[in-house]
């Protein structure tokens, strides 16, 4: 199936917004490659370079994020927080990542430790983002207790593993990637995605780049 070109061409771009959206979705929804995202692109009728892909993805993947939190409602004022291992390089670094109540992620951020200096500086990111909180729930590591009762002193501090059930739906992708592809690795733009993952069917049923419209309306012009 062909993309649709009928979005305008971005200013020195041979291609239109919506081909370069599509390019940036599927790189950082799948953790594709930029050998794979060329093959999806080949199948549409779309030939580009990996260069070319890598270009897209980082110029436009944090500006296409930023709409995207922009456009989301309020975030809800229960927090979950938890952190999960993963291999970096062949090094062990923790995914430190909060969800409100409604599952909406808040934040991630990629740690060396797992200490209450660790989590006093995801927590501080935290408040920044989304000053109101009135309950903040964990697991029982003892490294959350003194960063949150001193910078969120008004919340109410819930250690308990089965309350934070919330939080571990959230980490599913993260481990199927990790037991799938092995370790992960850091590219150019920061972000932690598994090392080559091989492509299967859930990849190849892609739908139309139409329902990803929420992309194309915030495009540079």
């Amino acid at each position: 199936m062909l993309i649709p070109f009928t979005t305008p061409r971005l200013k020195g771009f041979r291609f239109p917004c919506e081909a370069v959206a599509y390019v940036v979705w599927a790189h950082h929804r799948f953790a594709l490659s930029t050998a794979d995202v060329k093959d999806l692109l080949a199948e549409r009728g779309v030939i580009v370079s990996r260069e070319t892909i890598r270009l897209w993805v980082n110029r436009f993947g944090a500006h296409f994020a930023d709409c995207i939190r922009r456009g989301r409602p309020f975030s809800n004022d229960k927090w979950h927080m938890d952190e999960v291992v993963i291999p970096i390089n062949g090094v062990k670094h923790w995914l430190w990542r909060a969800v409100d109540a409604n599952g909406d992620t808040l934040d991630i951020l990629v740690q060396t430790r797992r200490n209450a200096k660790a989590a006093k500086r995801f927590l501080s990111r935290l408040i920044a983002q989304f000053s109101h909180q009135r309950v903040v729930i964990t697991d029982k590591l003892r490294s959350y207790i003194k960063p949150i009762a001193r910078q969120a002193p008004d919340a109410d501090h819930w250690a308990h593993k089965g309350l934070n059930n919330r939080i571990e739906g959230s980490h599913r992708p993260t481990a199927a990637a990790r037991e799938n592809h092995g370790a992960f690795k850091v590219t150019q733009a920061g972000a932690a995605v598994p090392r080559r993952p091989r492509l299967n069917r859930h990849h190849l049923q892609i739908p139309p780049l139409s329902p990803h419209r929420q992309l194309l309306s915030s495009c540079p012009g």
